[in-house]
């Protein structure tokens, strides 16, 4: 047993994954429970610190997905009240769940990621798209730019795009667009999330997801959704999604997306366990889209088929990650 300390799961909470994050939670807290831990389940509410000193939680391990529970505002929370945490502490939980600022830490650290820009609420409201004139009548191309009347913004790279929230997960208000028709509807669903928006070039290719523990690459999986993308149905629905472990690529590329999602990991200041999520394009180079500090738990979650294909089971798994923390500590 790592820790005799009474352990709290923290779960729920108010953000658009709560349903995901209670599945989560119960994992977690089963395989503690089935380890012999002292643990309580906590669904996080604004009673949160009254619930943490009621059940006299010594250490919290964490399953909120989205919202305060990834933002860094509950690892702030943990760190005034004095209560130790697994995973990653409040800036890189920050940084993470901000697509716009971590893309652009990755950029610095020449980590690549696909090119994007990102739209503010002041900017416009309900765009009204024009096309520049092409020769050839065949839309936009690699030479078109996109412009909005009465705006700044210009995209210069070819559709498809992803247009999607600066800061959201499991692919909420995510959408493809593949023609100027469903741009509108597309922005203003991803703008229904938050006052920023991110359009990103679509990486034509393979999703690869890199799973991190305590900063050694743990190995990856290749998800071929029977959707449009890997969506969050695809994510939470059986059935939907097939897992091929390891990754149907190159070995070469395979290690490079290894390398490429350890460095992502490490350049936020991550700990614990992470999920990269990447794009390999056709020609077998990795994109980053973003990192999950606190990957799902369900039956359906990339990060257990990883550890299992490593060699570790679902409780072993947890039991690492408390392992990884207290050697932290």
């Amino acid at each position: 047993m790592v820790t005799t300390k009474k352990i709290g799961v923290l779960m729920g909470g108010t953000s658009t994954e709560r349903e995901v994050s209670l599945r989560s939670g119960t994992a977690i807290y089963n395989a503690l429970k089935g380890h012999g831990y002292n643990v309580a389940a906590i669904d996080v509410g604004p009673d949160i610190c009254d619930a943490l000193k009621r059940e006299g939680v010594e250490f919290v391990f964490l399953a909120l997905h989205g919202g305060h529970g990834e933002n860094g505002a509950i690892q702030g929370l943990l760190e005034v009240l004095g209560i130790p945490y697994a995973g990653s502490g409040v800036l890189s939980s920050a940084l993470a769940m901000d697509k716009e600022v971590s893309k652009k830490i990755f950029s610095y650290h020449n980590i690549p990621v696909p090119p994007f820009i990102v739209v503010k609420r002041p900017t416009f409201n309900t765009p009204s798209l024009t096309l520049p004139p092409r020769g050839g009548g065949q839309g936009w191309g690699g030479d078109s730019e996109l412009r909005i009347p009465n705006s700044e913004l210009r995209i210069d790279f070819v559709l498809p795009w992803v247009v999607k929230p600066a800061a959201e997960g499991s692919s909420v208000g995510v959408s493809i667009v593949k023609n100027e028709g469903q741009f509108r509807s597309s922005f203003e669903k991803a703008l229904s999330f938050g006052e920023r928006v991110i359009i990103e070039k679509f990486i034509d290719g393979k999703e690869v997801h890199i799973g991190i523990l305590n900063n050694r690459v743990l190995g990856g999986v290749e998800v071929r959704p029977s959707l449009e993308f890997y969506s969050y149905e695809a994510k939470y629905t059986a059935g939907l999604t097939d897992y091929i472990l390891p990754p149907a690529i190159d070995s070469k590329v395979y290690e490079k997306a290894k390398e490429i999602g350890l460095s992502a990991h490490i350049a936020l200041g991550c700990r614990g366990a992470t999920r990269i999520d990447l794009r390999i394009d056709l020609a077998g180079n990795p994109y980053v889209l973003e990192v999950k500090l606190i990957p799902g738990m369900t039956e359906t979650s990339l990060l257990p088929k990883i550890a299992k294909h490593a060699g570790l089971d679902f409780p072993d798994l947890i039991e690492e990650i408390l392992r990884g923390t207290i050697r932290e500590g």
